[in-house]
């Protein structure tokens, strides 16, 4: 018997939506996600097993969560991938995954074997020397080689486009034409601040600048604005005649706040009832000492607030003191 009332907060929102972190380590060094100096890995013993993974999960989806998604980190990394996607597969909810992509054709068939039908590709350039410059690694054809093969599998793809002032505007353009004959959904996201990426407000694309490009290239006809979703975090658009659509995560100027539905669990077992908090409720001590956790989580999602983890303004935003003493976006989960 589901309790919904645990996974509500205060301000009537239903938490529907587990992000699961599956790991701290990734295969590229992405520099808006990962520090320049690396970061201070979990020791392994911290880190949640697949079968706590599993546990802790089930404790969501019985009390009302029915979306699932692994990030990390890469999940792909995690060196018993099939035996935690099998697992979470058991609880018959549906279940997604973030990727960077460059593993995915060492786990197609594992995916479609569970039943993952919906992937997240992070991909924030399609100029193959700037995907070095950014990732720091050589693998721009391999992971443009995974995005058709997930494609070709009929798989449903949203590609998240990290859009930073004077590297990659000038790319929105390109990407949005990518949805003239390929079924993808692009998300441009706002550049966000977290500890060790060197956020700066000057760094950051915002909605409107975005949407100015968009007027400015395309008649304004043939831009259509779509239904968004009940709890969206991407305002949706597509070009008219085109097979795709795009939307833009506006975090920092047009918050998403009033329908947020999301909790996250990072690799380490604590949760974090916003991407902005720095606040963390630990999981997996009580989980391995036998307690329950029910009550943990309950406090967690009540304790949260109504906007960006009480970043009200953009100044709050651009306060260091506020918004770097929170983890780096590695360690969160995408």
């Amino acid at each position: 018997m589901q309790n919904d009332a645990i996974l509500t907060d205060d301000f009537g929102r239903k938490h529907n939506y587990l992000r699961i972190s599956l790991i701290e380590k990734c295969n590229l060094r992405c520099t808006y996600c990962m520090p320049a100096d690396g970061i201070l890995l979990s020791p392994k013993k911290d880190i949640m097993t697949a079968d706590e993974i599993y546990a802790i999960a089930k404790t969501f989806v019985n009390n009302g969560v029915d979306k699932i998604r692994l990030t990390g980190g890469e999940p792909l990394l995690r060196k018993d991938f099939l035996e935690i996607i099998a697992q979470l597969a058991l609880l018959k909810t549906e279940i997604s995954i973030t990727t960077n992509g460059i593993l995915i054709d060492k786990h197609i068939e594992v995916l479609k074997q569970n039943n993952v039908k919906k992937i997240n590709l992070s991909l924030d350039t399609l100029v193959a020397s700037k995907f070095q410059t950014i990732t720091l690694r050589n693998q721009f054809e391999k992971v443009i080689d995974n995005l058709h093969l997930l494609l070709n599998n009929d798989f449903k793809i949203k590609i998240n486009v990290v859009l930073i002032k004077g590297f990659n505007d000038n790319e929105i353009i390109d990407f949005i034409k990518l949805t003239e004959l390929l079924p993808l959904s692009i998300r441009f996201i706002e550049f966000m601040p977290f500890a060790g990426n060197e956020w700066d407000k000057s760094k950051m694309v915002s909605q409107k600048e975005i949407l100015d490009q968009v007027q400015n290239h395309f008649p304004e006809s043939d831009l259509e604005k779509l239904e968004d979703d009940k709890n969206f975090t991407a305002r949706e658009f597509k070009i008219k005649n085109y097979l795709g659509s795009f939307g833009i995560i506006s975090s920092i100027t047009n918050p998403f706040c009033d329908g947020c539905n999301r909790i996250r669990l990072t690799a380490n077992g604590k949760i974090k009832n916003c991407l902005f908090s720095n606040s963390e409720t630990d999981l997996l001590t009580a989980f391995r000492n036998g307690e329950s956790i029910e009550n943990l989580i309950g406090f967690s999602i009540r304790n949260k607030k109504k906007l960006r983890a009480g970043m009200n303004t953009f100044d709050d935003i651009n306060n260091p003191v506020l918004n770097l003493n929170n983890r780096s976006m590695i360690a969160i989960g995408g």
